[in-house]
């Protein structure tokens, strides 16, 4: 697994996309704008967590159709942003292509592979229109947790914050080979990819706390701090918190970590702003969907009461839309 295309070389992905070429990986770099003339020009900059930067000469383009056929194909966007690229992918894809979906949130290939009573079925809250899970078979796919923090400080400029672990997972449970040579791959680019059993069980636990205090912090333009720390936010968020760990529980998920623990861990982030509220503030569309309206349509296809998510998702979708002048994904008809 040598050819990589990296499409949405923002923050992560070209945190990724740095780190794979060290190691000896073919990586292209999808981007656009200042960022993309940037990394035509002068290359990509990784600053890592000890200060230490390092410029990276990696092939950049504007439209992934112009990459090739690839082994690896990563969609580091955001989950709003995957539906628009679609039809470029259909170049990339050779018969034995993977493709691995980094988005936060419910991934419209939930049910994909998954052997339960809803198998096959689409997350229209991510795939309104069923485009994505028409052009990316859920062979190809493999599930992705990230859980690094980074930044864009300039145009061709990434930060390392913290975390380097991006846990793996098969739809379909297995330790195929695939799976355990993306896990290599990564791993030789020193970030850590345990191949997991259960990949939504990862999905919801990142969950968990990015459906509660993206939206919350959102509407109140509070950092986590002040939101775990005042008592009727802290309280709104337990209440949110044990909503979704009940429609998690009905679809078979358990959480290794403790509800309160969930909230301490984000107590301690301290003064962070989300990125649901650094997307308000900068007047662009959100994950909503992905982090919210997904597990409202879960709720409902397992008949799961949720009124406080189904509350502060009608304020920040009413937020959303006054701040960007329409809702981030259309409703499916």
């Amino acid at each position: 697994m040598k050819r990589v295309c990296i499409v949405g070389a923002g923050s992560i992905g070209g945190f990724v996309g740095a780190r794979l070429a060290s190691s000896g990986a073919e990586v292209t770099l999808v981007a656009r704008g200042a960022h993309l003339a940037a990394l035509r020009r002068d290359g990509l900059t990784l600053i890592e967590r000890d200060g230490s930067a390092r410029q990276h000469q990696l092939a950049a383009l504007e439209r992934a159709a112009d990459a090739g056929p690839q082994d690896l194909l990563v969609l580091a966007m955001k989950a709003h942003q995957v539906e628009p690229i679609v039809p470029d992918l259909g170049s990339v894809l050779h018969d034995e292509t993977v493709v691995l979906p980094m988005q936060n949130g419910i991934p419209w290939w939930y049910f994909q592979r998954h052997g339960g009573p809803h198998e096959g079925r689409r997350v229209q809250a991510v795939d309104p229109r069923g485009t994505i899970a028409a052009a990316i078979a859920p062979e190809r796919i493999v599930g992705c947790v990230v859980y690094p923090a980074c930044e864009l400080v300039a145009p061709g400029v990434i930060r390392h914050v913290e975390g380097e672990r991006f846990p793996l997972g098969e739809l379909d449970g297995s330790a195929s080979s695939r799976v355990q040579a993306i896990a290599a791959l990564f791993e030789a680019a020193a970030l850590k990819a345990p191949v997991l059993p259960d990949i939504r069980s990862e999905i919801w636990l990142k969950l968990w706390g990015n459906l509660t205090f993206n939206p919350v912090s959102a509407l109140t333009r509070a950092t986590l701090d002040r939101i775990c720390g005042e008592p009727v936010t802290r309280s709104l968020a337990t209440a949110m918190m044990r909503e979704a760990q009940a429609v998690a529980g009905k679809l078979g998920i358990g959480f290794r970590v403790p509800l309160e623990r969930r909230i301490e861990g984000a107590a301690r982030v301290g003064a962070h702003k989300t990125s649901m509220l650094q997307d308000i503030e900068a007047g662009r569309a959100t994950e909503l969907e992905a982090l919210v309206g997904s597990v409202l349509e879960l709720a409902r296809l397992t008949g799961t009461p949720a009124p406080y998510i189904e509350a502060v998702y009608a304020c920040t979708r009413l937020l959303q839309a006054s701040v960007c002048g329409a809702p981030a994904v259309a409703k499916a008809a």
